[in-house]
C-alpha cells in the first residue's frame, strides 16, 4: 500500500512546521521532498518514523512491514565493527530478537552488504571506512529487515559528486530490489534527477508543488523556477539569518 499521508499537522510552539501536508507514495515509488532549510523535511521523517508524533493527521504504512530511516552522517556505532552495526536491529530490536540463529544472522549481513556493493568487510569499524561506504553500511542497516519503507534524510550530504552519484545509484536498486515506498530528503539537484520517480516543494510548511520530476525540473511553477535555479527573487522568502 505504500505511504498515505493526510492531513499532517505539526507545531512547535507557536510556529507551525508542517501545515495539513497530504500525499502518497506507491510501492515501488521514490518521492524526493525539496524546500528551504527549515521548511518542515526533516520534521515530516521523524513523523513516519515515530521519532516524533504529529498533531493532526494520519499516516498509513503497510501493516505489520517495518519502517526504515537513513540519518544524514550515517549513525554508525563507532564502538561496534560493521558487522555487529548492520546486525543490531535483528540482535536487540524485541519483534526481531531470538528470531534468527546466528548462522542465519551472518548470512542476511553478508546478503545486505553484498546489495549495497560491500563484501568481506564485517570486521572493520566505521572510523576504516570512507564517508561513501559509512553510508552504504548505513544502508544496510536500515534494509535488512526487509522494510517495505525507506526513508532517506540527506543521503549525499557531505559526499563528492563521484560518491554522490553511486549512492545516487544504490537508493534506486534498494528501492527495486525491495519494490518499497521510499521519501528522499534531499537539497541536491543530482539526487532529485537520478532517485526520485515525484517531487514535493515545502514552503512554510505547506506543499506548494507535487508532481513528476519531469515537471518540477521544467520550472513552470513558481516555485519550483526559484528553487531550481537558486534565484533570491520569487515567491519563496528566505528567512534565516546568514
Amino acid at each position: 500500500m505504500g505511504i498515505q499521508v493526510k492531513n499532517l499537522v505539526k507545531s512547535f510552539d507557536d510556529k507551525i512546521v508542517l501545515d495539513n501536508l497530504t500525499f502518497s507514495v506507491d510501492d515501488g515509488e521514490t518521492l524526493g521532498v525539496v524546500g528551504f532549510s527549515g521548511s518542515g523535511k526533516s520534521t515530516l521523517l521523524k513523523i513516519i518514523s515515530k521519532l516524533l508524533y504529529a498533531d493532526e493527521g494520519t499516516i498509513e504504512t503497510a501493516k505489520g512491514s517495518d519502517v526504515a530511516m537513513t540519518f544524514q552522517y550515517s549513525a554508525l556505532f563507532d564502538f561496534l565493527d560493521v558487522y555487529h552495526n548492520i546486525a543490531f536491529p535483528l540482535l536487540e530490536r524485541k519483534e526481531f530478537k531470538g528470531r534468527y540463529t546466528k548462522d542465519e544472522i551472518k548470512q542476511i549481513v553478508k546478503e545486505k552488504l553484498a546489495l549495497v556493493g560491500l563484501e568481506g568487510i564485517e570486521e572493520k569499524f566505521p572510523s576504516e571506512l570512507s564517508g561513501g561506504m559509512q553510508k552504504r553500511v548505513g544502508f544496510a542497516r536500515a534494509i535488512v529487515t526487509n522494510p517495505k519503507t525507506i526513508l532517506y534524510d540527506e543521503p549525499t550530504a557531505g559526499l563528492d559528486p563521484v560518491s554522490s552519484t553511486l549512492i545516487e545509484d544504490y537508493i534506486v536498486r534498494l528501492k527495486n530490489e525491495l519494490n518499497a515506498a521510499c521519501i528522499v530528503v534531499t537539497h541536491q539537484m543530482s539526487t532529485i534527477k537520478r532517485a526520485c520517480d515525484n517531487v514535493i516543494l515545502l514552503y512554510e510548511g505547506k506543499i506548494v508543488f507535487k508532481g513528476k520530476t519531469e515537471e518540477f525540473l521544467k520550472g513552470d511553477n513558481p516555485y519550483t523556477n526559484q528553487f531550481i535555479n537558486a534565484s533570491l527573487d520569487g515567491p519563496m522568502e528566505i528567512k534565516s539569518a546568514i
